[in-house]
């Protein structure tokens, strides 16, 4: 079996000879757009298996979590496809995290960011910068409009 290094030298090594290839400066931002999504997947396989890696999970418990299969979970790990969002927040779940993408220069970095071990434990989310600022609602009727109001506003 190939590992992630290998696999990532192979990937790379390959993406660096289609783009030496032509100079027609239409085909290169193709191909420069296609080197970006292609490290988008690689970043993104990477993070999902050093995630799961820490966890101590193997591809078909993290599968079974998601809602996956373990070739679905080896493809993605092995920057194989692009996920959905509605995977990605199953992932995320599964992977007791959060999911993040960084704007950078060039390209996007991925993240997922474990929760807070005695917040889970306690079953709440983990802190959100949009609410830490927020002051704490009087009563419980203001708890739960608060609550009802994100929950429709997360739903669209």
């Amino acid at each position: 079996m190939v590992s992630h290094a290998q696999w990532k030298l192979a990937r790379d090594r390959k993406v660096a000879e289609s783009i030496s290839e032509g100079e027609d400066s239409a085909e290169s931002a193709e191909r420069v757009r296609r080197r970006l999504e292609l490290d988008l997947a690689w970043d993104l396989g990477q993070a999902v298996y050093d995630r799961r890696t820490e966890l101590g999970l193997a591809q078909t418990e993290l599968a079974r979590r998601a809602r996956m299969s373990q070739p679905q979970v080896s493809k993605l790990e092995l920057g194989g496809s692009m996920p959905t969002v509605p995977l990605l927040a199953r992932l995320a779940h599964a992977l007791n995290a959060d999911f993040g993408l960084t704007p950078l220069s060039e390209g996007v970095r991925v993240s997922f960011i474990p929760h807070d071990p005695a917040r889970t434990e306690a079953g709440a989310e983990p802190p959100s910068s949009e609410h830490a600022s927020a002051p704490a609602p009087a009563s419980a009727a203001e708890a739960e409009a608060d609550a009802s109001a994100e929950r429709t506003a997360s739903t669209g």
